[in-house]
């Protein structure tokens, strides 16, 4: 009898594959029957249980249960019952499961943006990875150095995330996250997060040697943020026309220095960008100051252009107007319209005792008016006695006896040539 109770409760037997199953994973229980002859007594039902728990769906003819998914907590003890078409029950021998855990490992911080660069007033998201980890996981976030916790959150899943809406410029530090599935906490590396600032309106100064400004001196125009994330590049500019650039990697200002001249009066302005949108400063005027010297200098220069240019030719004019109404008194030797003859060279003394012919001394003074061209031609007679003394040039002697520059009587010879004519007018 006793041989028959035990032969009745080894009718069944209850198997579990993988009989070590691990978090996440599935498991296969299945119901066997041991004593073929039952299997004469009609179509079997089966359940199975946990724990004292019945498990979905009840009772069925199917001998197998498919659990997709266990968990750490679906360890416990199961078994499996087999019914009759008598309603005659037989239980299996209990069998203990214990589903494993795994660990979480390789815990990783992620930004959104990438790489940790978010702009004042965007969103933030800080995302912290497992590579493996089953059951539930807790995920912490922390800021700075110190551990400063952000957020808490235990969810069942290799990742998490967590969020600042708007960022502000005190959020620019370093985080990192920490997972826990009851193993103890695995942390991940520190991730810098900065938050970049677009820059201000910038501010020009211009700093010189002296006040004002002048030629020649050399003059620092600085331009400065007084917020923004570096690097911040500054372009310097006069009347909107560029001057160069300059880098400032770590903040602040940058400069640039110009040299002076006339020409760099005017107004002058910076632009700030750090690739969040360039910034322009206001215009600051610059008058350069020409030297007392130059501009004496340039004053007197320009009068007398002006009068060379202006009073010169009108004089020249008003003379040869005036000569044209005496020259009904031209020589008659020199009809209208001949051509001067050519000049001989001249010598500067004679060792001869005749007589030196007259020589003529051209004057480049020409004026134009209409088609009418006037000339100014000096002749000078001149006159030598016996040479007894040591000879000397004719203008020594004429020195000697006008200290005062006064020459022997010389004849003028004007010329005023109307093309293609040209008339001469002689003066004694």
């Amino acid at each position: 009898m006793l041989l028959g109770l035990m032969l009745m409760m080894c009718a069944l037997l209850l198997t579990a594959t993988p009989s070590r199953p691990v978090e996440g994973g599935s498991v296969t229980l299945a119901c066997n029957v041991l004593v073929p002859s039952r299997r004469l007594d009609g179509p079997l039902q089966f359940c199975f249980f946990r724990d004292s728990r019945v498990l979905w769906p009840g009772w069925s003819s199917s001998p197998e249960l498919q659990l997709p998914k266990v968990w750490r907590e679906d360890s416990g003890s199961y078994w499996c019952e087999e019914k009759t078409m008598a309603a005659r029950v037989t239980r299996s021998p209990r069998v203990q499961i214990q589903v494993q855990r795994v660990p979480v490992c390789n815990v990783s911080l992620e930004t959104q943006p990438p790489g940790g660069q978010v702009q004042k007033g965007e969103r933030l998201a800080l995302i912290c990875m497992v590579a493996r980890g089953t059951g539930d996981i807790t995920f912490l976030w922390y800021k700075g150095a110190l551990g400063l916790n952000l957020e808490t959150k235990t969810q069942r899943s290799l990742a998490a995330k967590f969020e600042i809406p708007a960022v502000r410029d005190s959020d620019t530090d370093k985080y990192y996250c920490a997972a826990d599935n009851g193993y103890g906490p695995s942390l991940s590396e520190l991730v810098s997060v900065t938050v970049r600032i677009p820059v201000s309106r910038p501010v020009l100064t211009i700093r010189g040697p002296g006040a004002p400004a002048e030629v020649g001196d050399v003059v620092e125009l600085r331009c400065e943020a007084q917020r923004g994330s570096p690097p911040i590049l500054y372009r310097f500019y006069h009347k909107n026309v560029t001057l160069g650039r300059s880098s400032a990697h770590a903040g602040g200002g940058a400069s640039f220095n110009l040299s002076l001249t006339a020409e760099h009066s005017g107004n002058y302005s910076c632009e700030a960008d750090n690739g969040l949108g360039a910034q322009r400063s206001k215009a600051v005027p610059l008058n350069v100051t020409v030297p007392t010297e130059d501009r004496k200098e340039l004053l007197a220069s320009g009068i007398l252009e002006g009068m060379l240019g202006v009073l010169g030719p009108v004089i020249l004019a008003l003379f040869c107007c005036g000569l044209r109404k005496r020259l009904g008194r031209r020589p008659s030797g020199n009809p209208r319209g001949s051509p001067p003859s050519p000049v001989p060279p001249a010598s500067s003394y004679v060792n001869s005792p005749a007589p030196l012919q007259g020589q003529s001394v051209y004057e480049n003074a020409n004026v134009v008016r209409g088609d009418e061209v006037y000339s100014l031609v000096y002749h000078t007679q001149q006159e030598w006695p016996p040479a007894v003394p040591p000879p000397r040039t004719r203008v020594e002697d004429q020195v000697s006896q006008n200290p005062h520059g006064i020459f022997p009587p010389a004849r003028l010879s004007f010329f005023c040539r109307r093309a293609p004519q040209t008339l001469k007018l002689m003066a004694t």
